[in-house]
C-alpha cells in the first residue's frame, strides 16, 4: 500500500489505496540505513488508543514526489519498530526505573 503525503507541519494527510483520507500526527522519524522512517499516530479515528501507531518509508515515487510506504519486509520493520520504541518509550522506563530507586 503506497501513501501520498500532504505535509502541514506534523500533521499528515494520507490517502490509502481505496482514495479515503485520514490525518496522523508525527510522533518522530529516525533514518536508517539512508531510509527515513516515521511514526504516525491517527487523530481523526476515536476507536484507536493513544499507544497505537504505524510505521511508514519515505520514498520518493516516479513523478519526484514523496511518498509514504508500508514496510513489507518483516525483518526491516522488526528492527525499525525496536528503534521506535527505544525512542519514543524508551525515556518513560527510564522514568520509572529512577523513580522506583528514590
Amino acid at each position: 500500500m503506497a501513501d501520498e503525503i500532504f505535509d502541514t507541519d506534523d500533521i499528515f494527510t494520507l490517502t490509502d489505496e481505496d482514495g479515503e483520507e485520514k490525518r496522523f500526527q508525527l510522533l518522530g522519524s529516525c533514518e536508517v540505513d539512508g531510509s527515513e522512517y516515521l511514526a504516525l499516530v491517527p487523530i481523526d479515528d476515536e476507536d484507536v488508543s493513544s499507544e497505537e501507531y504505524v510505521i511508514l518509508k519515505r520514498e520518493i515515487d516516479d513523478d519526484g514526489e514523496d511518498i509514504l510506504v508500508t514496510i513489507d519486509d518483516d525483518d526491516e520493520f522488526d528492527r525499525i519498530a525496536d528503534i521506535f520504541e527505544d525512542e519514543l518509550f524508551g525515556e518513560v522506563d527510564y522514568d520509572n526505573d529512577n523513580n522506583d530507586e528514590n
